[in-house]
């Protein structure tokens, strides 16, 4: 039953309940019979419901994929290693959790309560090199991040992973949110991993975007020509009449080089990121779209036309391989008959690989019950998770997703470490300290002189003057604006000599190379905004 009272008709646990009811009610049961996990993929459990929304984040090697991931977190991450080489041939599921451990993949993949369990077929050669990282950053509250091995190019071809990695990246993207494929401006080279592995997202371009990182690196006439140079390859590899959003920018927290088109690269960071904001918002509309894919698949017409054209006793062989080699027109004859879109057909190439080690014998024709409930499922069950979904859209700001600030910085208050922001206090100092002393004011003086240059009107600096100045440290705009919710203590759009150098204190961190908090400490305060701070 879909019936629901008004409180919780657009909740998004209601939609998931009733999604998951019907794959187990409807679809499941004809997987199942048609044994649709041998030749697709297996079948859906309780985590790939609940889970968070997923970012698989993939490219070749030095394009940047961890330092990306470390861009949205605002923190490193347990095994993360960024350099020129090859640095790791590891898959890395990056998920919530209130304490910070990893665990390795053959663990992982029988917790029920992860979306990994079907990772075991592809054996302990891919397994020992999967692991689950588990931290509390507020990202991960909201969505989880697979990091993948650097995809080899021309010079490390001959080099062997010791598993299927094309059918594991296959694996992700039939489940992910969203696919993050990173390509580097200064070194456009498409390999033939580079090549195998866009076969593996066949299928999946909707929900592909492509990032021509590193761009403040070349000028803009060498830009306008890689840029040009990757969408003509792009459109060779997947050949589809749509282009493939592809973001400009250059995806770190450190300051970037100014050029010419740096305006743009801000503009396609935020792009980018208002994307990935909006996953946890989406994603139940993307559970959906993919139960529909695996409802339409015509795999249960082939499946039973392979059974009905078998020999009952003589020339079972010689006839699967005939069947087999003449799939192609018996997915045209299947069309014809039972008027299936051609576009609900499996890749006739692979599918036939499948075949070649199945007994055709064991194979069930249509149970027409089954496909009733199949055609009930399609026509009547989803068209009634409609208003289910526009109730949704209508709560959307009540639904919990990546906030803005969320991606600008991060503040682990068990562990001070590398916080220039936070001094090393023994116990009995630490009261005293946070109520008189302001770490700031030691170099207030170098911060007043900048101030007041800046012409402050009423002793404070607008918006626009401190904005103009700020940019002038090159720090990507989202760190910036970040800095300044920061310093804006008492939230009137101005700064006033105290906040402005609370602004340029931060600033100077981050240049620094360390990461900003995620709230203001309360020894950061400016004095003069302590108590109107405590106050309810």
């Amino acid at each position: 039953c879909l019936s629901c009272s008004p409180k919780t008709l657009g909740d998004v646990t209601v939609v998931t309940e009733e999604l998951k009811n019907l794959y187990y009610k409807r679809l499941l049961p004809i997987e199942k019979h048609y044994s649709f996990h041998h030749f697709h993929s297996p079948s859906y459990e309780d985590a790939d419901f609940d889970n968070k929304p997923m970012v698989l984040v993939m490219g070749q090697y030095s394009t940047g994929k961890t330092t990306f991931i470390r861009y949205l977190l605002e923190e490193e991450f347990p095994g993360s290693r960024v350099g020129p080489e090859p640095t790791t041939d590891c898959f890395t599921a990056l998920m919530y959790g209130e304490e910070e451990r990893v665990t390795p993949g053959n663990a992982i993949t029988v917790d029920p309560k992860k979306p990994f369990r079907n990772l075991d077929p592809f054996g302990n050669s891919f397994l020992n090199r999967f692991q689950c990282v588990q931290m509390p950053n507020p990202v991960l509250e909201s969505i989880s991040i697979i990091d993948t091995p650097g995809i080899l190019t021309a010079a490390k071809r001959k080099l062997s992973r010791g598993y299927d990695f094309q059918a594991v990246l296959r694996w992700f993207a039939e489940r992910v949110d969203r696919i993050i494929l990173l390509f580097d401006a200064h070194k456009l080279e498409f390999s033939d991993e580079l090549t195998r592995a866009f076969g593996a997202l066949y299928g999946y371009e909707d929900k592909l975007r492509v990032v021509l990182n590193k761009a403040d690196r070349v000028d803009s006439q060498q830009l306008m020509r890689v840029y040009g140079a990757l969408m003509w390859s792009l459109g060779k590899v997947f050949r589809t009449p749509e282009i493939l959003r592809v973001y400009i920018g250059s995806f770190w927290s450190e300051p970037r080089q100014r050029c010419d088109h740096y305006k743009l690269i801000e503009l396609e960071e935020e792009d980018l990121l208002t994307d990935i904001r909006n996953l946890p918002r989406n994603a139940t509309v993307r559970k959906l779209n993919d139960l529909v894919k695996r409802a339409r698949l015509a795999h249960a017409h082939i499946i039973s036309h392979l059974k009905q054209e078998m020999p009952t006793i003589f020339c079972r062989e010689s006839k699967k391989h005939n069947l087999i080699y003449e799939l192609p027109v018996i997915f045209t004859k299947i069309q014809q008959q039972h008027r299936v879109p051609a576009g609900d057909f499996p890749d006739c190439t692979k599918m036939q690989e499948k075949l070649l080690g199945q007994d055709f014998s064991k194979f069930k024709t249509l149970k027409p019950s089954l496909m009733n409930s199949l055609n009930k499922l399609l026509t009547t069950d989803i068209a009634s998770l409609v208003p289910l979904f526009q109730q949704q859209e209508q709560r959307k700001k009540s639904l919990p997703a990546v906030l803005d600030g969320e991606f600008l910085g991060t503040f682990r208050r068990d562990q001070f470490k590398g916080d220039p922001f936070k001094e090393m206090l023994k116990d009995d100092e630490i009261s005293e300290a946070d109520s008189d002393e302001w770490v700031v004011e030691k170099y207030k003086p170098k911060y007043d002189e900048i101030f007041y240059n800046l012409s402050p009107h009423d002793g404070k600096l607008s918006g626009t003057k401190v904005k103009e100045w700020m940019t002038t440290t090159h720090l990507p705009n989202s760190v910036l604006a970040h800095i300044w919710r920061l310093a804006d203590v008492d939230r009137d759009g101005m700064l006033d000599n105290e906040e402005f150098a609370l602004a340029v204190h931060l600033i100077e961190g981050k240049l620094d190379g360390h990461w900003l908090p995620r709230e203001l400490p309360s020894h950061l305060v400016p004095p003069s905004k302590r108590e109107q701070r405590q106050a309810p």
